[in-house]
This record gives structure tokens, sequence and C-alpha cells, in this order.
């Protein structure tokens, strides 16, 4: 198993956002983790890159317990994330955002005042052939589309060569065909790469068309995970969303 999470907690005071939550995501296998908003979606995620540290329970990574690492380190151990808002440097070319990933991965350093000409630049067009963004790899990231740029940054998290990959909302912001074309080609390079893949994600038609399996919270505590035809059908998870207006999908 690429990723086990064993009864994590997290609490603010006195609100448990994360309460004895445990899952595990197996290589190329995607598990979409859904739920209302405040059910402690980004709280889990952020324990399970090193943002946060847990209150309690563990973090395995095929595992090895990275449970409380910072980010850079379990970076470093082959997690990517990608971020509801994109991150990239819109100054510099497609290929230099790329580049400054790999640079880092391979521990070098990088002079904002000098440039990045050749390093790392053939993996680089490697890694922006396999998002479909290797023709704009000269174009300044600042004039690309946004779903373009949700390429890119899918190119930049795989800079790390990932186990696992992490997605927080992966396709907010963009046009419906746009969002099919981005978990298509997620999926297939998780498949190809047996990448582990752990997403968040509003949009209901998205996680049931493209999720292998679903978990899903309530108030920080996991109340149903399954095939997607078993966690549409449950009582439970269709009475949260039904109670909080999330209609759709669900009951679709």
């Amino acid at each position: 198993m690429t990723l086990a999470v064993e009864g994590l907690r997290k609490a603010f005071g006195g609100v448990k956002a994360v309460d004895g939550v445990s899952l595990s995501v197996a290589a190329g296998e995607l598990l979409a983790l859904i739920g209302p908003n405040g059910a402690g979606k980004s709280t889990c995620f952020n324990m399970l890159n090193g943002q946060l540290r847990p209150d309690g329970g563990r973090v395995l990574l095929e595992g090895r317990d990275i449970t409380g690492m910072a980010p850079r380190k379990v970076w470093r151990l082959g997690v990517g994330r990608t971020f509801q808002i994109t991150a990239t440097f819109a100054s510099m070319t497609v290929r230099e955002n790329v580049q400054m990933a790999l640079v880092s991965h391979a521990r070098g350093t990088f002079d904002f005042l000098g440039a990045l000409a050749d390093r790392h630049a053939p993996r680089a067009m490697e890694l922006l052939a396999r998002v479909g963004m290797d023709a704009q790899a000269d174009r300044a990231c600042g004039v690309l589309a946004y779903g373009d740029l949700k390429r890119v940054e899918l190119a930049i998290a795989l800079a790390n060569d990932p186990r696992l990959l992490l997605m927080d909302e992966p396709t907010a912001g963009m046009a419906p065909a746009e969002r099919v074309a981005l978990m298509e080609l997620t999926a297939r390079i998780a498949r190809e790469g047996r990448i582990a893949v752990l997403f968040t994600e509003h949009d209901m038609d998205v996680v049931f068309a493209h999720a292998d399996r679903i978990v899903v919270l309530d108030r920080g505590k996991l109340i149903a995970e399954g095939a997607p035809a078993d966690v549409r059908a449950d009582p439970q998870v269709r009475a949260v969303y039904l109670g909080t207006g999330h209609t759709h999908g669900v009951g679709a």
C-alpha cells in the first residue's frame, strides 16, 4: 500500500477537525476524499504532507512513518501536491517553472538573478510532453489559459517522481470539458506510472466519473468509503449532502 493513514486526529481548540480518520491508497489508484465544507478535508491533506502536525495517529508512505515530517522532507520522499489555486511564476516560461522544480528535486540552488539555461531542460520537456504542454514550453505562464496552467502545475508536481500525488480541488475554476480532460490525463499518468492519487473535489460529476474509490468525511469523521456506486447509494452520505445543499451528483 502506497499510503496508509491510521487514526489521524487534529483539534483546534474544542473543535475536532479530523477525528480518527483511517484510509489507504494503492499504487495506480485514484481515491477521492469528499465531504461538505468544514468536513476536515483540507486539515487532513495538510497533515499528510507535513504542513500540520497531527494530535494523534500515523501517516505511512510505503510502510515508512512520515507523521509530522516537514513538507520539504515529505516532498523529497516522493509526495507531490497540487493546489486549488495554481502557484506558478507568471513571468517565467512554462519550461522554466518545471526546471525550477527539477533543480529543487536534485537539491540544487536557483539564482533568480541568473538564468536556468539548460539545467534539466530535457527532463522538463519530457514532463511537459506527458501533460500535453511541450508545444507551449517557451510561453510565459502569465499568458496561459487557466486549464493550461493546471497542466503545468501537474508537470511540476511530477518533477520529484512522486509515488503519491495529493491534489486539492484539481479542477477548481475550470470549464466542464477541461475538468474531464485533466482528470483523464491524471488517471492515465497515475496508472502508467503506478502513482497513488488522493484528491479532494467539490464537483461530484468529476468524483463519480474518475475515482476508483471514495471516502466521505463529515465533521471530521469518516462516514463512508467504497466504490462510487456504493457511496452514491449510501443513506448517510445522501443525508449529509442533501442536508447541506450539495444535491448534485450524489443523488443523481
